[in-house]
């Protein structure tokens, strides 16, 4: 798991968080990260880059 959900906390103080916000946001982020992923190789690098989001 990407996301910690104590993290989450840290940016929402004095807010509880479900586990399944923290199951949807790693989610998203696993999805944004393959996605860069692919945006690097089809331009010919194996450094996914902040620009790949």
């Amino acid at each position: 798991m990407l996301i910690v959900k104590a993290k989450i906390k840290s940016v929402v103080p004095g807010y509880n968080i479900s586990g399944d916000l923290a199951e949807a946001l790693n989610k998203k982020a696993e999805e944004l990260v393959k996605a860069a992923a692919a945006r690097a190789e089809a331009n010919g690098r194996k450094t996914v880059m902040a620009k790949d989001l």
